[in-house]
């Protein structure tokens, strides 16, 4: 049986298209057209990736990528047809895993869907953690530890940190940020990664003075270590 795709949009001509094409894939695929049935049908059984459009009926696409947020990392793709980086820049904010922007041709959804399954499978017997000094960072179970506090993160914010602390003191471009945490060709501006670290700055930074996320100015992020080690 193929993997189950859940198609929220409310064009029929659109969904339908995306059927046809997700079937010829080998996918097995739902069609939800509103943001109201689509919850329902995550609730019913939760797929392996959505396809989420924005501008739905009953529901936005906003508020059931935050809904499914609260409880799976179900992956998720957002279609759209605002361009606006900003709106971009919230679809990845609130969770979601990569948009596509109509009109679309069929053959890049279908590629996107394939490169976001890729990227966050996970096998079973390979452990996605790693913790420092009053730091836990752990994609297994999607959490963040903060000086005893569990932190509630969006999952972009985890994996950006997890990536970078899982390599310290090594530096990194916006863009190898981009290619190797959002794992996609990612056609956005590269400030979506200047707006995560922002973000997780106000989560983590001054905890520890052993660890910090640092600016290399003119290049990029590093997860520096300083004096301590890491306890995994």
């Amino acid at each position: 049986m193929g993997r189950d795709i859940l198609v929220a949009e409310d064009d029929y001509n659109i969904a339908n298209l995306i059927h046809m094409y997700l079937v010829k894939e080998g996918f097995e695929t739902r069609i939800a057209p509103d943001g109201a049935r689509a919850i329902a049908e995550f609730l019913k059984k939760t797929p392996d990736l959505i396809v989420l459009d924005i501008m739905l009926p009953a529901m936005d696409g906003w508020e059931v990528c935050e809904r499914v947020r609260k409880t799976s990392r179900v992956p998720i793709i957002m279609l759209t047809s605002k361009s606006e980086v900003r709106d971009r820049i919230r679809g990845l904010e609130i969770g979601a895993d990569d948009y596509v922007v109509k009109p679309f041709e069929m053959k890049e959804l279908i590629a996107r869907i394939n490169a976001v399954l890729r990227r966050t499978e996970i096998p079973n017997d390979t452990s996605k953690s790693v913790s420092y000094d009053k730091l836990s960072v752990d994609l297994d179970a999607y959490s963040l530890i903060v000086d005893g506090r569990k932190i509630d993160t969006p999952p972009k914010e985890l994996e950006l940190l997890y990536h970078l602390a899982s390599n310290p003191n090594k530096v990194y471009t916006r863009n190898q940020l981009l290619d190797e945490v959002w794992g996609f060709d990612y056609f956005g501006d590269s400030r979506t990664v200047d707006v995560h670290i922002k973000r997780l700055r106000e989560k983590v930074e001054n905890v520890s003075d052993q660890w910090s996320l640092r600016t290399v100015w003119g290049v990029g992020y590093k997860f520096e270590l300083k004096n301590g080690k890491a306890l995994r």
